[in-house]
């Protein structure tokens, strides 16, 4: 079984507000398509979405997150470290909340989520699997605080949209708030940012 089999959500199409939940399908002749790009943008050959289904999570006509492989990787190195009790900061589409739902080992979620809308329409989907494992509260995850003395095992922020440098200043704001709270946090796109930081852009 690979990754994308195995992480792939089943979150159902729908609507709330400004977001939308739509399956998408990507055709052999898309994916030659992306090949042809590649080979003159060679680091977007890793990004090359094979032929299949999909989801995407849409707001306002915009493709805000989907569980293609790449999308799935970009949460690896969280998944594998996800154990006890974990905080995430954003749910979006839900692809590392279902990972890690899939982990024995995983004991407690707690997911902050700004937006109602998204909390209505991937957040209660998740919430009916699970048996008091996952607790989803409708905040800013850069200005909620955990309650005085609470601690996590793995912490996970991923409120972006995309990757771009202006997220770092906040990456950094969210670790610093979590360093003494968690025994391991990482940032959705940190590498990637700090990247393309060092070559200016």
């Amino acid at each position: 079984m690979t990754l994308h089999e195995k992480y792939k959500v089943d979150v159902p199409v729908g609507e709330s507000g400004e977001w939308k939940v739509e399956k998408f399908k990507v055709e052999e002749e898309d994916v030659k398509s992306q090949r042809m790009r590649a080979a003159f943008h060679p680091g977007e050959a890793s990004r090359i979405v094979p032929a299949g289904e999909y989801t995407r999570l849409i707001h306002r006509g915009n493709v805000v997150m989907s569980d293609t492989p790449a999308e799935i990787l970009d949460h690896l190195d969280f998944i594998q470290e996800a154990k006890g009790k974990v905080l995430i900061n954003g749910l979006g589409l839900g692809v590392a909340l279902n990972a890690i739902l899939q982990k024995p080992e995983v004991e407690q979620i707690t997911v902050i989520e700004i937006s109602e809308d998204v909390v209505k329409l991937v957040g209660q989907h998740y919430l009916n699997k699970t048996n008091g494992k996952l607790k989803i509260i409708v905040a800013d995850a850069l200005l909620w605080r955990p309650e005085k003395g609470e601690k996590f095992d793995v912490v996970w922020h991923d409120i972006w949209d995309n990757i771009c440098t202006d997220n770092l200043s906040q990456m950094s704001k969210l670790h610093r708030s979590y360093g003494r709270r968690c025994d391991w946090q990482g940032s959705w796109g940190k590498e990637l940012c700090e990247d393309l930081k060092r070559r200016g852009w």
